[in-house]
C-alpha cells in the first residue's frame, strides 16, 4: 500500500487579482500561506511517510511545499521540475480574467481558460512576462520553454516527466507533489482516467491535499483532506 498527495499551491497574489499568471513568478498571500499551513497540518494527521518531494520551479508552489515540509519536521530536499510548471496563458499572461471575460466574452475566455487543446495567442517573447526573460527558466533548453500552452500541451509535458521520473517511484513509495491547477489536472487525467471533456470541467481548488491511495498498484480510495472544500468527481 502506498500514497500519492498532489497539491496546487496556496493562494497567490494574482489568484487574488484575478490574473492570468502561468510561468510567471509571484508570491503567495497571507491567505495563501495560512492554507499551506493548513495543508501541512491536515497531512501531519494521515501519518504517512514520505519517500519524495516533488515541486515545479515556480515559487507559488516551492513555498507552499517548503511550509508543509516545516509543519511536517522534514529536513529533506525536493526535486524542482519546470515540467511540473502551470500551463503558459501565452498573450492573456497578467491580464484580468474578469476584465477580458467583459472584452472578448465569457464563453471565449472559458474556452481558453478550459478546452483540451485551444491555444490562446503566443505571448511576445519580449515581454518582461516571458519565461525567457524570467531569471528562474535560465537553465531551461531554450526549445523546452513555450510562447503559450493548451491544456493538451501541458498534460504532455507533465507526463512526459511522470513516465521518466516519477512512475518508477510510484509503486513502493509516498510521494508529495506540490504544483498548479493544471499540472495537477494533467496527473489526475491520468491516474483517475478522466475524459478531454470531463477534465477541461475539473475545478482543483488552491491549498487542499488530494490524498490517492494505492493496493495492489490500483487506486483504492482518492479524498481531499479538507472535507469542506472537496471538489467535482476526485472523491471515492
Amino acid at each position: 500500500m502506498n500514497y500519492l498527495i498532489l497539491i496546487r499551491h496556496g493562494q497567490s497574489t494574482w489568484n487574488l487579482e484575478k490574473r492570468f499568471t502561468g510561468w510567471v513568478d509571484v508570491d503567495l498571500t497571507e491567505d495563501g500561506i495560512q492554507e499551506a499551513k493548513k495543508a501541512g497540518k491536515l497531512i501531519k494527521k494521515e501519518k504517512i511517510k514520505f519517500d519524495f518531494f516533488y515541486s515545479s520551479f515556480q515559487i507559488r508552489a516551492n513555498q507552499t511545499l517548503k511550509l508543509i515540509l516545516e509543519i511536517l519536521n522534514i529536513n529533506q530536499k525536493f526535486t524542482r521540475a519546470w515540467q511540473l510548471n502551470e500551463r503558459h496563458y501565452g498573450s492573456l499572461t497578467g491580464l484580468n480574467k474578469i476584465e477580458m471575460s467583459k472584452k472578448l466574452g465569457e464563453e471565449r475566455i472559458h474556452q481558453f481558460r478550459r478546452s483540451w487543446d485551444l491555444r490562446p495567442d503566443p505571448l511576445d517573447k519580449k515581454s518582461h512576462f516571458h519565461p525567457l526573460n524570467i531569471e528562474t527558466y535560465k537553465n531551461v533548453p531554450v526549445e523546452k520553454i513555450p510562447d503559450t500552452e493548451s491544456l493538451k500541451d501541458t498534460y504532455m509535458r507533465v507526463m512526459d516527466f511522470y513516465n521518466k521520473e516519477i512512475k518508477k517511484r510510484m509503486n513502493e513509495n509516498n510521494i508529495l507533489i506540490s504544483a498548479h491547477g493544471n499540472s495537477i489536472r494533467a496527473l489526475c487525467k491520468y491516474l483517475l482516467d478522466i475524459s478531454e471533456k470531463e477534465i477541461s470541467n475539473l475545478e482543483i481548488p488552491t491549498g487542499n491535499p488530494l490524498l490517492i491511495k494505492f493496493k495492489n498498484k490500483k487506486i483504492s480510495e482518492c479524498r481531499y483532506l479538507d472535507k469542506s472544500r472537496a471538489k467535482d468527481l476526485l472523491v471515492f
